[in-house]
């Protein structure tokens, strides 16, 4: 996650993560030509010295969590925080593949539907369009617009968004 604009840029699971599996998914999240300066993490085995070195060829700087002290990464903790309530505590999961799908989804739904009250109330991928509004007043907007509802995660989430009226 990006810390500045709150926007996944990867995820991805495995039932066994190693020191190679986490430098691969970095590798995949981490253009190369990105504007990155730091990396978070904390100190489980995954993030090796290896993996470190690595990063650092990457031109990142790594700022390692203090011991025992979990909530170090409060971004961090807050995102996990957010999809348990929010997606995994109201589904049953069928394997690996099956949580993919899931996480992919919800991780659109979180960059470009959910808004986040830091963000302005806004979104970590904003709407490529936004219809002018009416008047002064927020709530209200064009005689040829109209609401329309986006189910997410089989209608667990629902998206909102203004669309013109064909005419």
């Amino acid at each position: 996650m990006e810390v500045g604009t709150r926007r996944i840029v990867h995820c991805n699971v495995t039932a066994h993560p190693t020191a190679a599996w986490t430098l691969q998914q970095l590798r995949e999240a981490i253009p190369s030509d990105h504007s990155y300066r730091f990396l978070i993490h904390d100190r489980d085995t995954i993030f090796s010295a290896e993996v470190d070195q690595q990063l650092k060829a990457f031109g990142l700087r790594m700022l390692r969590t203090p011991v025992r002290t979990p909530k170090a990464n409060a971004y961090c903790e807050r995102l996990v925080g957010s999809i348990r309530p929010g997606c995994l505590d109201f589904m049953i999961l069928l394997g690996e593949k099956h949580l993919r799908r899931i996480l992919a989804e919800w991780v659109m739904h979180y960059n470009q539907g959910r808004l986040h009250l830091n963000l302005g109330p806004g979104t970590p991928e904003p709407a490529a369009v936004f219809l002018p509004q009416q008047g002064h007043d927020r709530h209200s907007f064009a005689q040829d617009c109209k609401v329309v509802a986006r189910a997410v995660l089989g209608g667990l989430h629902h998206e909102f968004r203004r669309e013109r009226i064909a005419a």
